[in-house]
C-alpha cells in the first residue's frame, strides 16, 4: 500500500473529514452540518458566493473557532482536543492577510518559521528555500510597503509554508492578483498536489475551480448542496461548464437574491458611516 508523504497513514484515508461541522454565531447559522473528505494527492475545492460560508469553514478546520457541533480531523486529530498539532500540520493562506511594512520577505519568513519551532541553519535553509521556490529572490531584502498585490500575496503564502505543512488551505488564493501572478498561483497548487499533500482551495471563481480541483463541494448559506468531479456535476446538470452547473445547483433565483441582500447590507453601512455625528456642544 502506498504511503502518504510526511504522514505515514495509508493514502487511501481521508486526511481533512469534516463530520456534522456546525458554527453558529448568536441567530446566524453560519455553516450548517458540513460533512466531507480531502485526501492527499488532491485539490479539493469549496465553491459558493460570498457570504456561503467557506471562510468560516476553514477557520474550523485550522482552529481558530471552535466548533458549535460536529469537528473534524486534520491527519487524524481532532480539531476540538489537538489544537497545536493541527496547526503544525496546515499551512494556511487567508484572504484578507496583511503584512508589517517595515519587514522584508526574508524577516517575515524568518518571523512565522520561529513561530513554527524553526530555528538556526535549519530556519535559514527553509528561508531559502521558500524565497526560491516563490520566486522571491529579486526583491526579498526589501520593505514591504510598496509591494505590489502579487508580491504581497507570496510573502503571505511563504508564510504558510514555511514548517512543509503536509496540508495546504487557500482562502480566494488568486484574489486581487494580475494575470501572470494567477498562472504562478496555480502552477504551485499543481505541484503541491503532485507532492502528494491535501490541498484544499475556497474560491467563487467557477472557471478556476473547473481548471485546478480534483472534487468540489457546493455550500451556499452555510449548506453543502452537492459534491463530485467538476465533470460529474456538468453531467448531472446537463451544464456546459461548471459555473453554469453552480447556478443550476444552487438556484438562479437564489442567487440573485443573495446579491440583493449584499447590495442592501452595504448600502446601509454606508449610510451609517456618513451620518453626522451629534454635536456634543452645550
Amino acid at each position: 500500500m502506498v504511503t502518504c508523504i510526511s504522514h505515514h497513514i495509508p493514502y487511501n484515508c481521508f486526511v481533512i473529514e469534516t463530520r456534522g461541522l456546525t458554527k453558529r454565531f448568536k441567530k446566524l447559522l453560519a455553516v450548517d452540518s458540513i460533512s466531507f473528505t480531502c485526501r492527499d494527492g488532491e485539490v479539493f475545492g469549496l465553491l459558493g458566493p460570498n457570504g456561503a460560508g467557506k471562510t468560516t469553514l476553514l477557520r474550523l478546520l485550522v482552529t481558530v473557532l471552535e466548533p458549535t457541533e460536529g469537528t473534524a480531523l486534520v491527519d487524524g486529530l481532532d480539531v476540538r482536543k489537538h489544537r497545536a498539532g493541527v496547526r503544525a500540520r496546515v499551512g494556511l493562506l487567508v484572504e484578507n492577510a496583511g503584512l508589517y511594512d517595515r519587514f522584508t520577505p526574508r524577516e517575515h519568513l524568518r518571523f512565522y518559521g520561529r513561530l513554527q519551532g524553526l530555528e538556526g541553519a535549519r530556519l535559514e535553509r527553509r528561508v531559502d528555500a521558500v524565497l526560491d521556490m516563490l520566486e522571491m529572490a529579486d526583491f526579498a531584502d526589501r520593505r514591504a510597503e510598496g509591494f505590489s498585490a502579487g508580491m504581497r500575496r507570496r510573502v503571505i503564502l511563504g508564510q504558510a509554508l514555511i514548517h512543509v505543512p503536509p496540508n495546504v488551505v487557500l482562502d480566494e488564493p488568486t484574489a486581487g492578483l494580475d494575470m501572470m501572478s494567477t498562472r504562478n498561483v496555480r502552477a504551485l497548487i499543481s505541484r503541491f498536489r503532485d507532492e502528494g499533500r491535501c490541498v484544499l482551495v475556497s474560491t467563487h471563481l467557477m472557471a478556476e475551480a473547473q481548471r485546478l480541483c480534483d472534487r468540489v463541494a457546493i455550500i451556499h448559506q452555510g449548506r453543502l448542496q452537492a459534491m463530485g468531479t467538476p465533470s460529474s456535476l456538468i453531467a448531472r446538470t446537463g451544464a456546459t461548464d461548471l459555473e453554469e452547473a453552480f447556478v443550476r445547483i444552487v438556484g438562479e433565483d437564489r442567487l440573485r437574491a443573495d446579491l440583493w441582500k449584499q447590495k442592501r447590507r452595504r448600502r446601509w453601512y454606508q449610510f451609517w458611516r456618513a451620518r453626522p455625528k451629534e454635536s456634543t456642544d452645550v
